[in-house]
């Protein structure tokens, strides 16, 4: 059944309408009246529907039942991203979703191609909330990953307290499997650079602040593969 997110209060047996984008959405696949639909809140769980009426910019659904699933991971993890440039945020906020992040923290750096300032940053915000509604209907999460306000490195080492910070570096002792292995499953927060990586003072900060280096072999990841290549890792080790 096709999966669509509506910020609403849901209950079986209610009648609600249905946002516009989901009946524009709904009129582009030519749903039939009578068509079931999951829909979800993030407040947990999904409920089968079965859509009632539909127009161009209108759709209205019964709630038929309430499922309580949840495709979550049984620990926290943060990807706290250096901003790159151009539209590859987008791209790396949507494949975290699908890998099953918790959260995802936008991280402005040293080296940083993309700078947000002012009104862009909230417009911004907003459009990666997007991308995690998209990417959590498309892969069939109930609860919606957090898109956590733009800070720097600093700001991040200084919050994380009750969470281990991982952070990549060519020059780290250790490798991200043999730490992983040698771990209880526990909530992490990933620090991935940017393009140009994070410069030495950077690198100094996260030491002093107990951050955890790491290797992930010989090559050099891009910005855009690293972190999404370590959760993939770590929950390849972890899950159950």
């Amino acid at each position: 059944m096709p999966r669509f997110f509506c910020d609403t209060d849901l209950v079986a047996g209610m009648e609600t309408d249905l946002p516009q984008t989901v009946a524009r959405h709904l009129m582009v696949l030519r749903m039939p009246i009578g068509s079931r639909l999951t829909l979800f809140n993030g407040k947990g769980g999904e409920y089968e529907s079965e859509l009632l009426t539909l127009g161009r910019n209108k759709a209205s659904a019964r709630i038929l039942a309430h499922h309580p699933v949840e495709r979550e991971l049984p620990y926290r993890i943060t990807l706290a991203q250096g901003l790159p440039e151009a539209g590859k945020m987008d791209w790396i906020i949507g494949k975290a979703v699908e890998l099953g992040v918790t959260a995802i923290q936008p991280m402005v750096a040293e080296r940083s191609v993309g700078r947000l300032q002012g009104d862009r940053v909230e417009k911004r915000l907003e459009r990666w909330r997007s991308v995690v509604i998209a990417a959590a209907q498309q892969c069939g999460r109930n609860t919606l990953p957090d898109i956590l306000p733009l800070q720097t490195l600093e700001q991040i080492l200084r919050n994380s307290r009750e969470t281990a910070c991982i952070l990549f570096s060519p020059r780290a002792k250790s490798t991200l499997s043999v730490w992983a292995r040698q771990q209880e499953p526990h909530g992490i927060t990933i620090l991935i650079g940017p393009e140009g990586g994070f410069s030495p003072s950077e690198e100094r900060l996260a030491q002093e602040s107990g951050a955890v280096f790491l290797s992930m072999g010989d090559r050099i990841l891009r910005t855009e593969t690293a972190g999404l290549a370590a959760v993939s890792a770590i929950n390849a080790i972890w899950e159950p």
